[in-house]
């Protein structure tokens, strides 16, 4: 299984990376929501996206917005993976196409319920 990890943050890319290997995913990573559409190109559909919501060049919700209308990726799971955790912005992530919502701080715990939720967890 893969998974795209999209954070402006190196660290938190590697604490979600490290998560997703213990959880059996190879991992690719994007600083911001461009790298992303990029990667998607480079390296096929992966089982999953985890996207933050705040990041320079392509912001989370428009990286969102961008991969639901390409009806290529109409089935990818997307996980937004955030600090966002007022309930507009999560009503606006969900309207837009995200499957899932992960608030930080998370743990692993916190990221396998929404990979089960998704039916994509171990």
């Amino acid at each position: 299984m893969r998974a795209l990890i999209v954070d402006d943050s190196r660290a938190i890319r590697r604490i979600i990376g490290d998560i997703m290997k213990e959880l059996g995913y190879a991992i690719s990573e994007a600083g911001n929501g461009l790298e992303a559409l990029e990667r998607l190109r480079e390296i096929g559909t992966p089982d999953i996206v985890l996207i933050d919501w705040n990041m320079p060049v392509m912001n989370g919700l428009d990286l969102i917005r961008a991969i639901r209308a390409n009806p290529e990726y109409s089935d990818l799971p997307l996980m937004m993976v955030t600090t966002e955790t007022e309930m507009e912005r999560m009503a606006m992530a969900f309207m837009a196409g995200v499957n899932e919502y992960v608030m930080k701080p998370f743990d692993k715990a916190a990221i396998l319920d929404k990979l089960q939720l998704l039916g994509i967890g171990a």
